[in-house]
């Protein structure tokens, strides 16, 4: 079932023109164990969390998160809360925030600071999600009983222990920031943001509400 008729209108037609057939079996394989955690967390009937951490938090776990928490509204399932967070703290990537706002998500920028911390939104009256680089162990992301999905293979690698998680999951996906400042690096960002939104689409639906 899908929940999307507050979706900002620019923003569903590009939900809805992900191809989830262009996935391959291999990796529907390798997204399949976080689906069978996230339907077998639904039996309880109670809230997940979801933590995508990258060595940064700057890109590709900053993409994870938004697309994660915006599919789960259009498949309605608000019991899902997604979050993300680095190995360490940088800076949100500005081609990131350039990419999302272009598939019609509405961005607010709060404050004009190195990190700065963006309010993304996704869907009228719908409280938008709050964006900005920092370590998975932040105070603002949950610290027990969530599910950590590493979207890197360097913090994959770095990271293997993640305290307070129920699961941890590999879903790696390839840094668009080695095309930064080359004239391939607008498409190589929409590439990665296609590839993340898609994958996300299928994931969630798969989760029977």
């Amino acid at each position: 079932m899908e929940h999307s008729e507050s979706l900002y209108p620019k923003l569903k037609s590009f939900i809805d023109s992900l191809n989830t057939s262009q996935i391959s079996e291999q990796r529907k394989q390798e997204l399949l164990p976080l689906i069978e955690s996230i339907q077998d967390n639904r039996t309880y009937n109670k809230p997940l969390e979801l933590v995508f951490i990258c060595t940064h938090n700057s890109r590709r776990s900053v993409l994870a998160q938004v697309w994660a928490q915006t599919l789960s509204y259009y498949f309605k399932q608000p019991y899902i809360h997604c979050y993300s967070g680095g190995t360490e703290a940088t800076s949100v990537y500005p081609m990131i925030i350039k990419v999302l706002a272009e598939c019609g998500l509405k961005i607010a920028v709060n404050g004009k600071y190195s990190n700065s911390n963006f309010s993304i939104s996704y869907a009228a009256n719908v409280p938008s999600i709050a964006v900005f680089s920092k370590r998975f162990d932040d105070a603002q992301n949950p610290s027990q009983e969530f599910l950590a999905i590493m979207t890197c293979s360097h913090a994959d690698q770095n990271c293997p222990f993640v305290a307070g998680a129920i699961k941890r999951f590999t879903l790696t996906y390839e840094d668009p920031k080695i095309y930064d400042e080359t004239t391939k690096e607008k498409e190589n960002y929409n590439i990665r943001n296609y590839q993340i939104a898609t994958e996300m689409k299928f994931i969630f639906s798969k989760i029977n509400i």
